[in-house]
């Protein structure tokens, strides 16, 4: 302990304090490298928070370096700084070739600006996002099909870029698929990442359309190495399917002129002419989970997101 104590007395009382202050202020050289550190200082993440603190301290250093070298006149200070200049140059020059390497193409920079980018997510996350559908955007023709009832297989997880898709269920409409929209959120969300399955539903061009694809197979192997774009693909499907739910509760009727809310089945009863009226007890089982896009028993007018 004695040792100890001797170290740090000999550390804080070695020098001596000032007594004396410098009167004149130092140039103006090292109050404006001051200035640069307290506004660098202030950047914020990201590529463009990263060019804006590398750029602003790499001239706060700069700045020291001249004040060094003309006014104070010591080469060890000129030298820490000017080191200190050249990382931060260095930085800011790999910064922005990052930037340039992350360009996309006006279709993958809009989607970013409309989807993406308002959930805080970075050019570099994005960036994998689009090298998993080999940053291609594919084009569906004027009554193409992207999907058939029973035939096509569920293999694919795709998001319509620009146009109008119809969804139909055995010829009948249920509803349409708008641009930021997923093509197959729910079929996707229906199966297990081992399982396989065909759709339920066709999915036909109003206009022509232009889509983006990921690969089920490439997209999971996305998924595993990276958590964060799981997370953030589980919310924007959850939201899609939510906003189709809705899409489909204004057109859902049920016989005797009630309306049928499928945000609240428990409060409705539903007519079936062909089986045994259902007990109060029992009637929240009575609409079983099934594909978000499937018809329900006596409902009429249109198809529904419950199975009976």
């Amino acid at each position: 302990m004695g040792e100890n104590a001797s170290f740090w007395e000999s550390l804080i009382y070695a020098h001596p304090t000032c007594t004396t202050w410098k009167q004149e202020a130092e140039g103006s050289i090292y109050h404006l490298a001051s200035i640069l550190f307290v506004v660098g200082f202030m950047g914020g993440s990201g590529f463009f928070g990263l060019l804006y603190v590398f750029s602003l301290l790499g001239l706060g250093f700069l700045c020291s370096s001249v004040w060094a070298w003309l006014d104070v006149c010591a080469a060890d200070i000129f030298s820490w700084n000017f080191v200190l200049f050249a990382i931060c140059f260095v930085q800011f020059i790999y910064v922005t070739y990052q930037v340039r390497s992350v360009a996309f193409d006006r279709e993958f920079q809009e989607l970013y600006s409309a989807l993406f980018q308002p959930l805080g997510i970075s050019l570099t996350v994005y960036r994998k996002i689009v090298l998993c559908c080999d940053a291609e955007v594919n084009t569906l023709e004027k009554e193409h099909c992207y999907a058939m009832q029973g035939k096509t297989p569920i293999d694919k997880l795709s998001l319509l870029v620009s146009g109008r898709i119809r969804v139909t269920v055995d010829g009948e409409f249920l509803h349409y698929i708008f641009p930021l929209q997923f093509l197959d959120s729910p079929e996707w969300d229906s199966l297990r990442p081992t399982e396989e399955g065909i759709f339920q539903v066709t999915l036909t061009a109003e206009t022509d359309c232009r889509y983006v694809a990921w690969r089920r197979k490439k997209l999971y192997l996305l998924f595993a190495k990276h958590r964060f774009i799981s997370r953030l693909f589980s919310i924007l499907i959850g939201s899609d399917i939510a906003e189709k739910l809705y899409a489909l509760n204004d057109r859902v009727h049920v016989g005797q002129g009630f309306r049928y809310d499928i945000r609240l089945p428990n409060f409705y009863h539903v007519a079936l002419p062909e089986t045994p009226p259902v007990p109060p007890s029992r009637r929240s089982h009575h609409l079983q989970r099934g594909s978000p896009r499937h018809k329900p028993a006596g409902v009429t007018n249109c198809g529904s997101f419950l199975t009976p």
